[in-house]
């Protein structure tokens, strides 16, 4: 699976546009440089999981708590993605398309809504060579926070983003990424956060509700990070 940047805009904006907008949610807006050195807990080591493996180190319902119910896996996306007003994020496109540096075929994906379905999280895990996978997130993050504004059209559907740079947990891991993605169309406007972490030779990713990726960062990353 090459992980491109217009399969990542169409999964963030599926989230976006599935989850009602939400204002008041409480989120460290401070703006940052570049990714925190690599510092705080230590890292799950440098053995590559396979995708079964990473499977394994998903959270479920019974760590989250009651009030969460797992989606179905999206079916793959393959509407073509026109960006607009940010070259970053098409000159990454079209490098990600021929393989690039943003190959992680070890994965594994798992998403939940609370509260009825009006709120969502999700949780990825990716395996890989350290290098690459910080190269590979760290390539996105940049690109997609580059632009505070830009237009995503996917499969017919012209989509209004804002991105901002957040302050990312400083104390997880040996890297870190964090933004703030807003997604406005057809009158509707909704926020999801998305923060990255590696650990050694994994990669979590959380996206979702402010409140939700906040809440469950730290134990989606203490069961990635536990050697079985």
């Amino acid at each position: 699976m090459h992980v491109r940047v217009a399969t990542t805009i169409l999964g963030i904006t599926a989230t976006l546009l599935a989850v009602p907008a939400c204002s008041t949610d409480s989120v460290d807006s401070q703006p940052i440089a570049a990714p925190s050195p690599r510092t705080g807990k230590s890292s799950s080591g440098k053995t590559v999981l396979s995708s079964a493996a990473l499977e394994t180190r998903l959270l479920d319902e019974s760590d989250l708590g009651s009030g969460y119910l797992r989606k179905p896996e999206r079916p793959a996306q393959h509407d073509d993605v026109t960006v607009i007003g940010c070259p970053a994020l098409t000159e990454l496109g079209g490098d990600a398309a021929i393989g690039g540096s943003l190959s992680f075929p070890r994965k594994a994906k798992v998403s939940f809504a609370y509260g009825g379905g009006s709120s969502e999280v999700s949780e990825e895990l990716y395996s890989g060579r350290e290098d690459t996978l910080s190269d590979g997130i760290g390539r996105i993050f940049e690109a997609m926070t580059g632009c505070p504004t830009y237009q995503v059209v996917a499969g017919g559907t012209s989509i209004n983003m804002a991105s901002q740079k957040l302050s990312p947990p400083r104390s997880l891991g040996d890297e870190q990424w964090s933004q703030l993605l807003t997604a406005s169309t057809a009158g509707r406007s909704t926020v999801v956060k998305q923060t990255a972490i590696r650990a050694g030779s994994l990669l979590l990713v959380v996206s979702g509700s402010p409140a939700l990726v906040d809440r469950h960062l730290d134990k989606a990353l203490d069961k990635a990070t536990t050697r079985s």
